[in-house]
């Protein structure tokens, strides 16, 4: 009984859609076409650092247990620092070969494996930050920068609400231009979403400065988090009557 009803609701939806999708296909009247744009803030809460660790050796498995070893240290003293092991999380991982130049050539040089780690903790535990940093850079791995960013629900959120916005953004125009033309809207003929604009806040990146653990402590201390903006668009054809 339950599989036949989920067959029906199936075949309705599928139904639905089509009779959609021929709509906006076949219709013929006069439309407007009207971009919506909303601007939302959101305020950051996850801070994240991230670490590089980098191995060369003669082999391939020499420079890859030379690196978990670095790394096994490292996770050793974050855990320390009172994070759990599911806060150190790896973003990649391999193993190469070595090529460097000599003179107008390139020549293999052994291995080189290398590891990107991505610590994750709430603002709320910034006083963290520093404690994080030493652990990482005194046990052999490279900081590379350090962002504020939004959790996958504050993501989620943020989107919801901007896009909401564009949509009645793109609405009260396409009602402007209506009553200009002494026209009402009709039915909605097709909306796409153009955008959803949302990039992590770098708040210290090795490649700017000297790369030392006193300037991204410094730089944690003195940038706090704050609300930026995001921006969400659409673009609605509404049919005229």
């Amino acid at each position: 009984m339950e599989k036949s009803v989920q067959i029906t609701l199936i075949i309705v939806g599928a139904i639905v859609l089509l009779s959609l999708i021929g709509y906006s296909l076949f219709y013929q009247g006069p439309t407007i076409n009207a971009n919506g744009i909303a601007t939302v803030y959101a305020e950051p809460d996850v801070i994240s650092v991230y670490f590089t660790i980098q191995t060369k050796a003669e082999t391939a498995q020499d420079a890859k247990d030379q690196n978990n070893e670095i790394f096994d240290k490292v996770l050793t003293e974050l855990i320390k620092t009172g994070l759990e092991r599911k806060d150190v999380a790896t973003e990649y991982f391999n193993v190469n070969q070595n090529y460097e130049w000599n003179g107008r050539t390139q020549q293999q040089n052994g291995y080189i494996a290398v590891h990107s780690v991505k610590i994750k903790l709430s603002t709320e535990e910034l006083d963290k930050v520093s404690k994080i940093i030493d652990a990482g850079i005194d046990n052999g791995a490279d900081l590379n920068y350090i962002n504020f960013e939004l959790s996958q629900e504050a993501q989620n959120k943020a989107k919801a609400e901007a896009l909401e916005q564009a949509t009645l953004d793109a609405k009260a125009k396409a009602e402007g231009i209506a009553t200009g033309l002494g026209k009402s809207l009709g039915r909605i003929i097709s909306i796409q979403t153009s955008d959803f604009n949302y990039y992590p806040w770098r708040v210290y990146g090795s490649e700017d400065m000297a790369g030392t653990s006193n300037e991204a402590k410094a730089a944690v201390t003195d940038i706090q988090p704050g609300e930026r903006e995001i921006q969400g668009s659409v673009t609605v054809i509404f049919g005229l009557r």
